[in-house]
This record gives C-alpha cells, sequence and structure tokens, in this order.
C-alpha cells in the first residue's frame, strides 16, 4: 500500500492520489486502506516515511564509495529517482494544506538529518573539522538543485558533468 502511494504520488500528483486511486493500485479495497490510514495526509506521511528509511537503510548498507566521485553520485540519486518527486508533491500539498504541513515540515527535519549523516559518513570526514559541514551541506543543496531540474527533462548528460565537478570541489575542500 505505501509502495503504490509513493509511485501515486510521484506519477500522478498531489491531486490525482486519492486514497481511492492508491487502493486500486495496491488491489485493496478503500475500506481496507482506510482501516489502516484514516485520513489521505495518514497515507502519504506514511509512504514517503516508509520510502525515506527503505532508502537509509539501503544507504547504510552500502560499501563506503570508492573516490569522492562514486559518493557524490550516490547522493545526488538520492533527490533524481521517485523518491523525490513524491516528496516534492508532498511538499506543494503541505504548503497548500494546513492539516499537512507540520506533518511534512517535521518529517522532512528528521529526513534532512538522516541524509545530512549519511553523507557525512559516505564522504567519511570529520564534522568537527572547520567548513565540513557547510560543505556537506552546500552538496546536498546542489543534489537537490540536480533533482528540480531532473523533474521537467532527462538532465542526466549535464547532471553528470556537474556531478564529476562538484566531486572535484569536495575532494579540495574536504580532503586532508
Amino acid at each position: 500500500m505505501l509502495a503504490s502511494a509513493v509511485t501515486c504520488l510521484a506519477e500522478l500528483g498531489w491531486t490525482g492520489s486519492t486514497v481511492t486511486v492508491v487502493a486500486e493500485h495496491a488491489g485493496v479495497s478503500r475500506g481496507a486502506a482506510q482501516h489502516h490510514f484514516p485520513t489521505r495526509e495518514d497515507l502519504f506521511t506514511a509512504a514517503v516515511e516508509y520510502v525515506a528509511e527503505e532508502r537509509s537503510r539501503a544507504l547504510r548498507e552500502l560499501p563506503t564509495p570508492a573516490s569522492p566521485h562514486a559518493a557524490v553520485e550516490t547522493l545526488v540519486a538520492l533527490y533524481t529517482g521517485p523518491l523525490f518527486r513524491a516528496a516534492l508533491h508532498l511538499w506543494v500539498a503541505a504548503s497548500n494544506e494546513p492539516q499537512l504541513g507540520p506533518r511534512v515540515t517535521a518529517l522532512e527535519a528528521r529526513i534532512g538529518r538522516e541524509t545530512h549523516r549519511m553523507a557525512v559518513e559516505l564522504l567519511g570526514v570529520d564534522e568537527r573539522r572547520p567548513g565540513v559541514r557547510e560543505t556537506v551541506q552546500g552538496l546536498l543543496d546542489m543534489a537537490r538543485g540536480l533533482g528540480l531540474a531532473n523533474l521537467l527533462t532527462d538532465d542526466s548528460p549535464r547532471r553528470a558533468r556537474v556531478v564529476t565537478q562538484w566531486a572535484s570541489l569536495v575532494e579540495a575542500g574536504l580532503g586532508d
């Protein structure tokens, strides 16, 4: 059910992703869906959180990337997949839905902290060093921007060049 909610949100946006649509996609009745998720907001908040947890688990299981370039590629991939697209739709909906806003804000703050922590681990850097925290956050902000650019068109050729350049900057800025 949660995976179907994320797929629907990424493909249909907030307005097209009703509980009925998600239940159909998941192959369950609307009543069964509402039994587990009383409101639409409960369903989509849980779905994005579920996939974010799966993403975190998968990243924790990755071996340390062989190079700064591989680490930057891994981090950028977080923002170019269906989870980011679904989260973006949820952010837009939260900006207009008062009952959804606080839930999404809290969820995104937690996910942001976890992503930052994972980035520090993937890059193998010491955040106590001056400028490291800001460099890692700049990398994540850049990755988010690449994810936004990828929403409308396949931006992979340009993205590959940007990732190469950022990997060089990260290596220079975070190296010993």
